[in-house]
């Protein structure tokens, strides 16, 4: 019962962003969930014993977020904007990592954390604030749908007609027929989002089915890559924050690695 309450909450805190708010809500929404989720990547390393400033790590994410974000509502000085804050992540990473401690053996660990967790969570969000001020919000909502629908096909099929492991040594409780599940409801759900029916998207059904199946393997991948995140660390969840599903990152791990491919498809390639 909690499990669906909190799931409730976050979809129609999310719809209600996305559709009834204006643009810079998604921006600010955006940004909040990098901050949290860099911070509970600060909690993975900790638990690594590669202690390292959640508060920068939040903040750090926050920043390559806006700033990504913002070359959407100025292109120019956004472009500058973006590319100051990466530079400066470099070298206040650097600088964390060198003040966190004498040289040990964690200290690559620490300053791999440090680089990794601003660019790994700021910038797919926003890519995806990104796209709600340029595509509006039907494009990022195509986009949900395709991720939502890909993990319930995934754990169903698998429940029903899993045999073989996809990952036993990352996720053991996927599998290869949950995955091929998976990617077809995506495909389905993306040829639906380009179709006369929904139109969510500038494209049509057909190029719609391909996007979907690419975004549900990138968002296959993501969830893995944080599965190895976790298990490296000995936990089951990034934090205990939203009740019955676990942290920020554990529900935005499948869109950190399908963003950048949908963001890549709506900007260049349609």
């Amino acid at each position: 019962m909690t499990r669906v309450a909190s799931a409730a909450v976050l979809i129609a805190l999310i719809v209600a962003t996305l559709w009834l708010a204006p643009a810079w809500a998604t921006v600010a929404l955006a940004v909040a969930a990098a901050a949290i989720a860099a911070g509970e990547v600060a909690g993975l390393a900790r638990a690594l014993g590669a202690g390292i400033s959640p508060m920068y790590l939040g903040s750090a994410a926050a920043a390559v977020c806006a700033a990504f974000a913002w070359r959407s509502f100025d292109v120019v000085t956004g472009d500058d904007l973006l590319g100051g804050v990466l530079l400066a992540s470099i070298v206040a990473s650097g600088t964390m990592a060198l003040a966190a401690g004498p040289p040990s053996p964690v200290a690559m660990t620490r300053a791999a954390v440090a680089f990794m967790a601003p660019i790994y969570v700021g910038l797919p969000l926003g890519a995806i604030a990104s796209m709600r001020v340029t595509a509006g919000p039907s494009a990022v909502f195509a986009l949900l749908l395709i991720v939502a629908v890909s993990d319930s096909a995934q754990y169903y099929t698998g429940r029903a007609f899993g045999r073989r492991k996809l990952a036993p040594a990352v996720s053991p409780a996927k599998t290869v027929e949950g995955a091929i599940g998976g990617l077809v409801a995506a495909t389905i759900a993306g040829a639906v989002s380009g179709s006369s029916l929904l139109h969510l998207v500038r494209f049509d059904a057909v190029t719609g089915a391909v996007v979907g199946m690419l975004v549900a393997l990138f968002g296959m991948l993501g969830d893995l890559f944080e599965s190895l995140l976790k298990r490296s660390a000995g936990v089951k969840d990034s934090s205990a924050l939203i009740p019955g599903h676990g942290g920020v990152l554990d529900r935005i791990d499948s869109y950190l690695f399908a963003a950048p491919c949908y963001y890549v498809v709506l900007r260049w390639l349609v």
